[in-house]
């Protein structure tokens, strides 16, 4: 995990730990442009809050269905 003052940026792997999914799901949201991110060399990072407003923006209530 890499920090600055503005919060703590996550790498693929990281990421995939915390929504419990595969690394791959993480980057396909990465390069579909669901999940900012911000290229570093080779690799991605993703700021903690754009995994917690994604994460919110996907919640899916089975009662508001039909």
């Amino acid at each position: 995990m890499a920090s600055n003052g503005n919060g703590t940026f996550l790498t693929v792997a990281e990421v995939a730990d915390l929504m419990r999914v595969s690394k791959m799901t993480v980057y396909r949201l990465v390069h579909a442009g669901e999940l900012p991110a911000v290229r570093v060399g080779r690799s991605f990072r993703v700021h903690e809050q754009a995994v917690e407003d994604y994460l919110g923006s996907s919640i899916y209530n089975a009662d508001q269905v039909g």
